[in-house]
């Protein structure tokens, strides 16, 4: 069987593609070198985000780029819906390119995940296809069925990686073996924080209340934290740990990360409690303390079920620093390792013994504003 230039990349090298980004280009080249006249392509992918419902790429034949438009999940407790139909954003964007007519195709049943029958590819020229021209990019849809599902399995484990392990976390599991006693000693800002009072809520609340202000502390909390450069490392019943790793910078940069993560999650807490409040429902205090330390950071558990966390001296340390809020009466504690590395202006709260720690630790807050 003679394939078309086309055909034979599909068959024999698609399936090797870095990302969805350079299958469409490398495939909408192919198309043009086999004689179809195209002016772009997209490619739109359903994938398993808490966010994101379905991501579209966009390639322009003239430049070659390649620029990527996310459809949004509706939020909520219910399985998420997409926001906007699937591919509609490929579609108004190739109607807008040329004056050809849109072409689009599914590629392979079932492949797309929900809203989508299959990826959905979609393409034009700077006229109207003829009917060769329809059949060529209607076989090319059949044949990529194969590498775009393998593509598609791949940005599938990905998403899911990073939504239960963060971005960092999600890449070092893909990155390294199966197997316990895999990581690396890295040292970091580590911020620790939960909610105060928040046993006397879930007894007191119904289930999706206390669902539901779990679910706006994290946002806030962990919100802040990615928008500083950090990661959560562990949701731990209505705490958080998350980490501003030190990397090829003096630490204080990590840091001041933590400082402003904490400032703006104060900030962002303070607006949901007027909130709440304005509801009739109570506020939801918090502690939370910043340390400097070295952590453990991989692959700990059983020969045959594992978890990529953190653990290490530093990790006992601010976690037992935030069980001082309540004693202290402050709403952030910072230890001295990390006072030590910043300019940040803090009030010094003495030595306190932390429970199970060998040594005193020298205790810091932060102002008022």
């Amino acid at each position: 069987m003679q394939l078309t230039s086309t055909l034979a990349w599909l068959v024999d090298a698609a399936g090797t593609s870095a990302g969805a980004d350079r299958l469409l280009a490398e495939l909408g080249t192919h198309l043009i070198e086999d004689g179809v006249p195209l002016a772009g392509g997209a490619l739109t992918l359903a994938v398993p985000d808490p966010i994101i419902a379905h991501r579209t790429w966009l390639w322009r034949a003239e430049t070659g780029a390649v620029i990527e438009a996310l459809g949004f999940a509706a939020a909520g407790l219910a399985a998420p819906a997409p926001a906007g139909p699937p591919g509609a954003a490929g579609r108004s964007w190739l109607a807008g390119l040329a004056a050809g007519k849109v072409h689009e195709d599914t590629a392979g049943p079932g492949l797309g995940g929900p809203g989508l029958d299959g990826p959905a590819l979609g393409w034009i020229g700077p006229r109207p296809f003829t009917q060769d021209e329809i059949g060529l990019l209607r076989q090319a849809a059949r044949f990529a069925a194969a590498p775009l599902a393998a593509l598609a399995a791949r940005i599938t484990l990905s998403a899911v990686l990073e939504a239960y392990l963060g971005r960092r976390s999600a890449a070092r599991v893909l990155a390294g073996p199966l197997r316990r006693d895999v990581g690396e000693t890295i040292r970091a800002a580590l911020l620790y924080a939960d909610l105060r009072g928040f046993t006397a809520l879930s007894e007191a609340a119904p289930p999706a209340a206390v669902i539901a202000a779990l679910d706006a502390w994290f946002d806030r909390i962990a919100g802040a934290v990615h928008a500083f450069g950090g990661e959560v490392l562990k949701f731990i019943g209505d705490g958080v740990l998350a980490i501003f790793p030190v990397v090829d910078e003096p630490p204080g940069s990590a840091c001041d990360a933590a400082l402003r993560a904490v400032a703006a999650a104060r900030a962002g807490m303070a607006h949901l409690d007027a909130a709440r409040r304005g509801q009739g429902l109570p506020p939801l205090p918090f502690g939370a303390a910043l340390h400097l330390g070295e952590i453990l950071w991989g692959n700990i558990g059983a020969a045959d079920r594992l978890d990529f966390t953190a653990i290490g001296p530093a990790v006992n340390l601010v976690s037992r620093l935030e069980g001082l809020c309540r004693p202290l009466d402050q709403a952030v504690l910072v230890s001295g390792a990390l006072a030590a590395e910043t300019a940040t202006p803090l009030i010094p709260l003495g030595t306190h013994v932390l429970r199970g720690i060998a040594s005193p630790c020298a205790v810091f807050t932060v102002p008022e504003s």
